[in-house]
């Protein structure tokens, strides 16, 4: 195993794309090829090692499943760490900016801090985990994107804003705590929990399930009300819908 551990140089300021921040793009390369990759601050080309100390330890590390990447310190102005991995690992040590994990299929981020908007966006497979709170459109598709999450898992241990899993496709959200407005909007697949509060779940949801074990402070009033089921061993109350489009989710409310 390959590990390979970054730090900023340097408080950053001006949004960060860092893209080339994956296990796929380390695996099998020395500490000065890593420096050398290539990332964008603000509208200026510069690298990888001008932004970040670089370490790289252990044997091994030509495959992406053999590389783990730990990131300590801010990151919270770094975008689109992880975009495209299909194995190994990437642990943050801080918070992040948007489009973490973006369009992964495999391997596993775990994030000991906050994540922006759009982590996990139009996810294939893998895990992210996400130790405090998440931004908006969490598993989401980007603009103009008619599928967002369609495999893997996301887990928040915290909050998460609005739009949780719009247009999500497949795969499992699960946020413990409250999510925001509209969870579940426009969904055609996949499986969203919520252990806290939400708002207006499920609008214009074709397939899917929602699972809500908190108060929801506003139902849409497009759903049919199906009496109750036992889910692991708890009583919902169980609605199908969105019936404005002929949807076959289901939504169940603690």
């Amino acid at each position: 195993m390959q590990t390979v551990t970054l730090k900023p140089r340097m408080e950053i300021m001006i949004s960060v794309e860092a893209e080339n921040i994956s296990p796929d793009r380390f695996a099998g390369r020395t500490e000065k090829e890593i420096q050398s990759l290539e990332v964008w601050m603000g509208n200026r080309r510069t690298t990888i090692g001008e932004l970040f100390s670089v370490k790289v330890e252990g044997e091994g590390g030509s495959a992406a499943a053999d590389t783990e990447i730990i990131m300590e310190g801010d990151f919270s102005r770094v975008k689109r760490i992880g975009e495209g991995m299909t194995a190994g690992s990437i642990m943050i040590k801080g918070n992040v900016d948007m489009h973490l994990g973006a369009k992964m299929s495999g391997g596993k981020i775990t994030v000991a801090g906050n994540a922006d908007s759009w982590a996990g966006r139009e996810m294939k497979g893998g895990e992210i985990i996400i130790e405090g709170d998440a931004g908006y459109y969490l598993g989401s598709g980007y603009r103009g994107e008619t599928c967002g999450m369609r495999g893997g898992k996301i887990t928040v241990l915290g909050n998460a804003l609005d739009f949780v899993g719009e247009h999500m496709c497949g795969g499992e959200i699960v946020v413990k705590g409250n999510a925001g407005l509209l969870p579940g909007l426009s969904n055609n697949g996949g499986k969203i929990i919520i252990g806290g509060s939400t708002s207006r779940p499920g609008s214009e949801m074709a397939k899917g399930t929602i699972i809500i074990n908190g108060a929801v402070d506003e139902m849409m009033p497009v759903y049919r009300q199906e009496g109750t089921e036992v889910v692991d061993g708890v009583t919902y109350r169980k609605y199908t819908g969105d019936v404005v489009v002929n949807g076959k989710g289901l939504l169940y409310v603690k």
